[in-house]
């Protein structure tokens, strides 16, 4: 077991959150040497039990090892908890939720202070972290070299996916997944209200209404083929002209059971709007083209 340990890559992991907690337990269980920091001490405590080094401060958990993990609140959090810190020489990996502006930014701050840079931006929550059945994973950008270097350990807690040296593209993938979950969750939020006020068990609706979205997702592949091509006509299965003149009766039903259609106006002025503009043989990818200012 000493020896083991020994061999294992040692790391530093700033921010002790739920995430970040669940980062160091998956880390020690490996047997990597860990030393946290948090800025709330009492977070440690636990870890400290399971082996874990606890810095005192930022500062000295930064100069305890080459690679640091960081994983707070925010950009504004790592700028506090590592302003005044000596990063010269550090492998700076950043798993704090940000934006691609931030993260770029947030690359050459480092630059600046003599440390090497990795974003990740994070595809699970924490009880999937250390579970490699639950799918998770972390996309990866900035210095490939760095990523390859520390790839192994990166990779105990989840699975890891490197998508660029723009040290922005891993907040920019994070942001586009989650946008189209939230999207998802709108549609599911005013599918369920739909049948609120009816004797119509959710638990009834939920299995049908998951399949549906299922069947419905590699739509995808196709409005990337025509955004690739230019031709907004390819494959088209039902076309924007059909799809706009469907719309009123959503927007009555939603009226006639008492439901709000702000989960749906919006995207429905959309493509009247391009349909207006556009062709109504075409799918409903020219709203995208709309929405890129």
């Amino acid at each position: 077991m000493t020896q083991n340990t020994v061999e294992k890559n040692p790391v530093t992991l700033l921010g002790l959150g739920a995430m970040g907690t669940a980062l160091a337990r998956t880390w020690l269980a490996a047997g990597h040497p860990l030393t946290v920091w948090n800025r709330t001490p009492a977070r440690a405590a636990p870890l400290a039990a399971e082996g874990a080094k606890v810095a005192d401060s930022a500062a000295a958990a930064v100069a305890a090892n080459a690679l640091v993990v960081v994983c707070l609140l925010d950009d504004a959090s790592v700028e506090d908890a590592l302003a005044g810190t000596d990063l010269a020489g550090r492998d700076l990996v950043n798993l704090t939720t940000s934006t691609p502006a931030q993260a770029r930014a947030r690359a050459e701050w480092a630059r600046e202070r003599g440390a090497r840079y990795l974003d990740g931006g994070i595809m699970a929550v924490p009880p999937m972290i250390g579970v490699p059945e639950s799918g998770g994973y972390v996309f990866y950008s900035g210095s490939r070299e760095l990523f390859e270097r520390h790839r192994e350990t990166l990779a105990v807690p989840a699975g890891t996916v490197y998508v660029g040296d723009d040290a922005g593209f891993a907040a920019l993938y994070d942001m586009a997944l989650l946008s189209a979950m939230y999207g998802m969750f709108a549609g599911a939020a005013h599918a369920f209200a739909l049948i609120r006020k009816e004797d119509i068990d959710p638990a009834s609706l939920a299995p049908l209404l998951a399949d549906w979205l299922a069947a419905m997702a590699p739509a995808v592949h196709r409005t990337a083929d025509q955004l690739r091509s230019g031709d907004y006509t390819r494959g088209v299965v039902s076309n924007l002209a059909m799809q706009v003149a469907g719309t009123p009766a959503f927007l009555s039903a939603a009226e006639q059971q008492g439901v709000s259609p702000e989960l749906l106006s919006p995207y429905f002025a959309l493509m009247r709007r391009r349909l207006a503009e556009g062709s109504g043989e075409e799918d409903l990818t020219g709203v995208i083209d709309l929405l890129v200012r």
